[in-house]
């Protein structure tokens, strides 16, 4: 089983996600906390596999608690769930180690996917939160270094390569990438593993974010 501690300070919000979570056989909520910092003392008293961190919490909010989270509970796994309002909090969340970001609105089927897939030790990054990670930040344009360092990296990449990290960006999953370009998601899954391979990127976050700073 994979043991589940979800952490957010509305208690409705708890009882949907322990609800969507409990559906899954091999998924049990063991623990719920309404602040960061009862999170990380829950998530050592229960040896749990993955965390799912709302972002605002009070005592300490969701991505402090990220930071603290490997030494309360070395090999759990955290997923942060949340609504991503300020654009500070999306570049914290981006850079903070998670196993994935999920918005509030995301399917029960995807966050059954996304705790399968931390406990796995796999980044799962929804295509809605790439987008709303990208959306974001666009009004920020990177620095002239920074835009240059990312034009040579993504210079690596095959035009086909740079086709998928492009539908990437705009937040489709594999399986419409693939419906875009006439190909099977398997197919758009291997692309995806290389370009992450080629520009040393984690997850598909990062490497739409490096796309759009090569456009500055």
């Amino acid at each position: 089983m994979i043991r589940v501690l979800v952490a957010d300070d509305e208690p409705l919000i708890r009882a949907g996600i322990r609800m969507i979570l409990t559906s899954a056989e091999d998924i049990d909520v063991v623990a719920e906390a309404a602040d960061g910092r009862q999170a990380l003392e829950l998530a050592r008293e229960h040896a749990v596999d993955v965390v799912l961190l709302d972002i605002q919490m009070p005592v300490l909010d969701g991505l402090s608690a990220l930071a603290e989270l490997p030494r309360y509970a070395p090999g759990a796994k955290a997923l942060v769930l949340t609504t991503f309002g300020e654009r500070e909090n999306v570049l914290r969340a981006v850079t903070s180690g998670g196993a994935g970001f999920l918005l509030k609105d995301t399917a029960p089927a995807e966050l059954i996917l996304a705790v399968r897939a931390a406990a796995g030790g796999h980044a799962f990054l929804s295509p809605a939160a790439t987008r709303h990670i990208v959306d974001s930040l666009a009004a920020t344009p990177a620095a002239g270094a920074r835009a240059e360092a990312a034009r040579r990296r993504l210079a690596a990449l095959s035009p086909r390569e740079r086709e998928v990290l492009d539908l990437l960006g705009e937040g489709l999953s594999n399986a419409d990438a693939g419906s875009r370009l006439h190909m099977s998601e398997a197919t758009v899954k291997t692309y995806v593993s290389r370009i992450l391979a080629k520009l040393q990127c984690e997850n598909r976050v990062q490497a739409a974010l490096l796309a759009r700073d090569a456009l500055s």
